[in-house]
């Protein structure tokens, strides 16, 4: 299977020659997939090169001028090098752009933590108004950036990853799934941590909700599921541990209920090995969440 990388430059090349508004900026990273279309559209498709800072400045610019432009490097470099960049010339200048991001939390290990970015979903919650999409499957990807792209002029910050379920759902850019249902609690599975959340609950008495978009974060979904399994939310994310949890406490402020936060931890881990040794090693591969799940939701869950 491809992966939601390997979709990204055609599905924006394709873009490109679509819509006139589109125009895309590099910062080296990912220039080969766009060799062709610099060719058919030399004065849409820019390489800044080595300069993350100028990457986000010059798609402001862009924006400012009617485009719609697309900002892709790794995570780290995309969101957590150039934030004041994203927060002044994006943010305070009211400019739309689409971002997308390869390598998410540890997608590259031997890259070592310089290519890690675990809390940058964390990081743009500091700011207002942003979109983020975390598509779990190349097909979900490919939908979510032609909806970022089609967003107006919105800030939208698609996360891209190398880890992936084996399936695509009908993501629509908006709503949680409902994917099981249960009475002992709510699992929000995000993106990725689909298949390794499912795996964990099997023969649990749980609902399980697939989010792809998490910003803005689909109250209304939450609260249906908590009707009939209860306001006991887990929550499993490929970033940062807890990054949703002010989400789900907004939600459910009316009613009493218990959130836990599962995902990337924040120590860091020297030896970088491989994704799957991460993965373990925060605790997200099936055994580890099954564990830390029916600690958290308790007897009930065994229904």
């Amino acid at each position: 299977m491809d992966t939601m990388r390997d979709r990204f430059a055609p599905v924006v090349s394709r873009l490109l020659d679509e819509d006139p508004r589109v125009a895309v900026v590099l910062a080296e990273i990912g220039k080969d997939g766009f060799a062709e279309a610099r060719s058919r559209h030399p004065d849409r498709v820019v390489n800044v090169g080595i300069r993350e800072q100028l990457l986000i400045g010059a798609g402001a610019g862009l924006a400012l001028t009617g485009l719609r432009p697309v900002l892709h490097t790794f995570a780290s470099f995309l969101v957590e090098r150039p934030f004041e960049q994203v927060k002044l010339d994006l943010g305070h200048q009211d400019a739309g752009a689409v971002l997308v991001s390869a390598a998410a939390s540890f997608d590259w290990p031997a890259g070592g933590f310089t290519h890690m970015s675990p809390g940058d979903v964390t990081l743009l919650d500091t700011l207002d108004g942003w979109t983020v999409h975390v598509p779990g499957h190349p097909d979900e990807a490919e939908t979510l950036l032609r909806h970022a792209v089609a967003a107006g002029d919105d800030k939208v910050y698609v996360r891209l990853s190398a880890q992936s379920n084996a399936q695509g759902l009908p993501v629509d850019g908006a709503r949680f799934l409902t994917v099981r249902e249960g009475h002992a609690g709510v699992v929000v599975a995000v993106g990725p941590m689909l298949d390794a959340a499912l795996a964990a609950t099997e023969g649990l008495d749980v609902t399980v909700l697939y989010a792809t978009t998490v910003r803005p974060f689909d109250a209304a979904a939450l609260r249906r599921a908590t009707q009939t399994a209860g306001t006991d939310v887990v929550l499993v994310e490929p970033y940062l541990a807890g990054t949703s949890t002010k989400e789900v406490a907004d939600a459910l402020a009316d009613v009493p209920h218990r959130v836990l936060g599962l995902g990337v931890g924040r120590r860091e881990l020297r030896r970088y090995g491989t994704v799957e040794e991460h993965v373990a090693a925060h605790g997200l591969d099936p055994a580890s969440l099954r564990e830390r799940i029916g600690a958290f939701l308790g007897a009930r869950v065994h229904g």
